[in-house]
């Protein structure tokens, strides 16, 4: 069993992101189904980056409340 750290989850997320043209929560739940692992315990292998990203997208699926942000 290969050990993953989370520059490569995100690396691997991002992966997923642009080739199946996919969320980042859909990513990350097909990752879990592929790899037979519960979506709680990917908490220790989000890092900021893609955390924010996943964020923002649940934003704009008002899974929660929208947070005061910068234009960018």
């Amino acid at each position: 069993m290969e050990i993953i750290t989370p520059t490569k989850f995100g690396i691997l997320i991002e992966t997923m992101v642009l080739d199946k043209k996919i969320s980042y929560i859909d990513a990350c739940l097909e990752y879990c189904t592929d790899k037979n692992v519960e979506p709680m315990s990917l908490g220790r292998l989000v890092n900021k980056s893609l955390k924010q990203k996943i964020q923002v997208e649940a934003e704009n699926l008002h899974y929660f409340p929208k947070t005061n942000a910068l234009p960018v």
